[in-house]
């Protein structure tokens, strides 16, 4: 399973979202279920599946799922296709 995947399984989980609902470029606004607690599950799911943990300032930042991808790639985690 590519890193991709992994992502896009994590946050369908989390949002509750269909898979014909997830697009790469999904903004926090574009999701009701996006709230302060899936910010919280988002960190803590991004640590179980990629091993690294978002700094509160960190996870602040987030407005959608690009801002998640550019964090892990600064981080060498690629989402290369």
């Amino acid at each position: 399973m590519t890193n991709r995947e992994k992502l896009q399984d994590l946050l369908q989980d989390i949002l509750l979202l269909d898979p014909s609902e997830f697009r790469f470029d999904l903004m926090r606004d574009d999701v009701q279920m996006w709230d302060s607690l899936a910010v919280v599950a988002i960190a803590v799911g991004v640590d179980e599946t990629f091993g690294y943990h978002f700094t509160p300032e960190e996870a602040m930042t987030i407005k959608g799922v690009p801002d998640i991808m550019a964090l892990l790639e600064t981080k060498s985690i690629s989402f290369a296709e």
